[in-house]
Formats: C-alpha cells, structure tokens, sequence
C-alpha cells in the first residue's frame, strides 16, 4: 500500500499484481474515482427527474415542472439547483427491471445479478453473494472503497449486496458505521479503541510484524494474504492518515458546510468529496434515516404515513428533495472547480421508481418498471436525456435500460469491459456483468 500520499490502494509483489489483473479486459474510458448516491427506497421518477404534466390527476406530480438548462427538457420544481446543472449531466429515464420488493431489488442494481434465493427481509449478506459495484472496481484497480454513513440494513442483518461476496475480504468496503439497528462495532472501524494511542498502534504493528516473520508459510496461503492486505489498509485509517482526516467535518469551514446542508445527507455528500481528495477512490453513500426509536427508514420509500407525514410531505422534509437538490449541486460545482470532475463519474439512483397512482395516503408505492438514474462526470457527456417513458411515467417507451446495462456503462467509465471476468471461491470464471455500457452517453 501506498503510505506516502495515504491512498487506499493495495500494492503486493508482482504476482499479486498479476492475480489483480486477471481476467480484466480495459475499456476505452476510465475515471480514476466514483461517487455512488444511492437513494435506497425508491426515488420517485414522475416527482424529480422525469415530470408527467400530462398526466390525469391522480398520476400526475403534485410539483409543478421547471425548465432545465436544456430546450424542452423540466425536472421537478422541487429541484432548481438541478435543473442549472443537466448541461453536465446525463438523465437516464427508462432503467427498468421486474422486482418490486426492496431485497432483490436492492442486490440486482448493486451487483447487477438477481439471487432468487433471498429471504425477505431476512437477507443478511454472505460470501456466496456477487460483489457490488465497488468491490468489483476494487478488485481490479488495487483501490479501496468506503460505504457512509452505514451500510444499508435493518432488523437486524446487512443487506445482501453491500460488500465484495466471493471475492473475499480483500475488497469489502470501509464501513465506518454497522447498518441500522445493529449493535456493536462496525467491521473495520476507522476509529481507534479507548486507550489506544496512535504510539501504541504503532507498537502494536511492529509486534505483529515480528510475530509473522515467524511463520512466512503461512503467510504464503491465500486467505492469508488477502487478510495482509485488508489489515493493512485498516491500519493506514487508523493511524492519522488523510483518509481518516477527511471524515472529520468538523474542520470544514462553515460556508462550506451550510453550501452542503448541515444534516446527516448532507455532510455525506462533503465527506465523499473529502474521501475524494484525501485518495479514496471509491465511495457509497446510502441515503437512509434512523428515527428517534433507533429504527431504520428507507425514506425514498414515500408511501407514507410517516411520522405524521403523507408521501408527499415526507419528499418535502429535511431528508428529501432539498437536501439533495443541494447536497448534489455543491458536489458538482466543488469537483469542477478543482478539475476533478472530469476524472471523477457520480452515479445516483435507487432500487426502483414509484407506481404512476398516488396512493390514499398521498404518496407511491414500489415500482421496478421504470426510474430513472442520473450520471455526470468520469467521461460523461453532458446535457443529455437518454431513453423516454410514457404519459405517465410508469414504462420505457424508448431504450429500455437493464440494471445490468447500468452498472456496465459504470464500469467502462471505471476502465473495465462488460466482457471482463471475476472468479469465484472456486476459481471459476464469470463475466463480471451481463449488460451492455450505453456507449452514447460518452
């Protein structure tokens, strides 16, 4: 691992490089970084990127459409500072699946692969699992990831989907806090436990150091050395390095803060931004809310009620559309004002849309026939709409989008090729998505 610039990146001899590069065929495209917003719930199309003024009532938003920087294209009045960027940003209408339980969907748009085999909502993750996006990335850049604020979960497991499967634990993501709802310490912290200095960490390494020179045959197995390199990029969190002083917002002057949004969303959206420039390369953000009770809600999820809120009032509350209106505005001006954003792809979705009928509660219910996801940066050409929907926003009327196509368009813009292979525990080879990158968007 690189110490000198505090990147997460593995390094190892030449043949873990070589194991590394294994299988991966290079796209034309690569972006050194990725932002991933995931909006867990299921954002509604028809309320923010994808208006139906033509709807009849009771299907139509209740926001008005506002015009965008584009000729003839609205978004959702509920998202002006949006509605200045779309000449940086590309509006993908027409992804589409067949699920619309949370679970499964929650897996396929992570990992591009349906599991059949979930237990809802008892889906707790395992090693059989695909890897997620990230890990992917992970596996073949020789970078490490990070998930915040929490993985996504409830009642008591980690969703499946949200860390490296097979793959291993070389490449699970940094997760600085556990899911909602789960007790204990995260899986690998990034916070050192009471009365251990940054001094006796470092005493600590150099004993381990001496106790493995012990046993070079053991450090020779596999497992061995995927644990070497997941314990080293551990300690490079832990001891002071940039990765570690990106997560304190507290040192962020306060316009920058209030240009963000001081909440929970908000200060997400800066830390990856942060993460960025410390040398993360890779960073989730899972858009969740804890209530008072400790209890998780995936607020996207506006069927509402809600704590005394309908649907509609739950996208207007302080988790909602403004905040990411203004969140998404100040990472995108930020990145392209330090040239960053060029190197760097954001993508933003969720597990589903919304049904077209708003529901007695005034809200939608889940919908996997049609969302829409937003891309911009990394390669992206901007001020685009690609695919459409019909009247009123409940299924592609024109290139109809796979999560798998998706997650192979965020993959060749991270520099890997639909057609490259992982292997699993059993070293056998898969296509490392089964999709096909919309090569127009570039």
């Amino acid at each position: 691992m690189s110490k000198a610039d505090g990147r997460s990146t593995f390094s190892g001899d030449r043949a873990a490089a070589a194991e590394l590069q294994r299988g991966l065929v290079p796209s034309n495209d690569k972006a050194k970084s990725c932002i991933l917003i995931y909006l867990w719930g299921g954002p509604p199309q028809m309320d923010m990127w994808d208006p139906n003024p033509e709807a009849p009532e009771g299907i139509r938003s209740l926001f008005q459409p506002i015009s965008t920087t584009l000729p003839g294209v609205h978004v959702s009045e509920r998202m002006p500072r949006f509605a200045k960027l779309t000449d940086q940003t590309a509006i993908i209408r027409s992804v589409s699946h067949d699920s619309n339980n949370h679970e499964p969907s929650v897996y396929r748009t992570l990992t591009g692969h349906k599991n059949t085999s979930l237990r809802v909502p008892r889906n707790d993750r395992n090693r059989r699992d695909w890897p997620n996006m990230p890990s992917v990335v992970s596996h073949f850049q020789e970078t490490g990831s990070i998930t915040i604020p929490r993985p996504i979960g409830h009642e008591g497991v980690t969703y499946s989907g949200t860390y490296s499967g097979f793959l291993g634990p070389r490449y699970d993501p940094m997760e600085v806090e556990v899911a909602g709802e789960l007790k204990g310490p995260p899986p690998l912290p990034l916070t050192l436990q009471d009365g251990v200095s940054n001094q006796r960490l470092t005493a600590r390494r150099g004993l381990l150091d001496v106790l493995e020179d012990t046993d070079r045959r053991f450090q020779a197995e596999p497992p061995a050395r995927e644990m070497d390199d997941f314990r080293e990029l551990a300690y490079s969190m832990l001891g002071g390095s940039p990765i570690k002083e990106a997560l304190r917002i507290d040192n962020v002057d306060a316009k920058t803060r209030d240009r963000y949004g001081r909440n929970e969303w908000g200060e997400a959206i800066l830390t990856g931004k942060r993460l960025l420039e410390a040398g993360m390369r890779l960073v989730t953000i899972s858009w969740m809310y804890i209530q008072k009770s400790g209890n998780v809600a995936n607020i996207w999820d506006n069927h509402g009620p809600f704590e005394g809120k309908t649907g509609y009032q739950m996208l207007d509350a302080e988790y909602g559309l403004t905040t990411l209106d203004r969140g998404f505005e100040a990472l995108v001006e930020d990145l392209s004002s330090t040239g960053l954003l060029d190197e760097t792809l954001i993508a933003m979705y969720g597990e589903f849309g919304r049904t077209p009928k708003i529901n007695k509660n005034n809200g939608r219910d889940h919908w996997g026939a049609v969302q829409s996801a937003v891309l911009t940066g990394g390669g992206i050409q901007g001020g685009q709409v690609y695919g459409t929907t019909d009247r009123q926003s409940a299924y592609p009327t024109s290139n109809p989008v796979s999560p798998e196509d998706l997650l192979a368009t965020i993959y060749h813009a991270m520099g890997i090729s639909n057609e490259s292979l992982i292997y699993d525990q059993a070293d056998r080879p898969h296509p490392v998505i089964n999709g096909s990158p919309l090569l127009g968007l570039f």
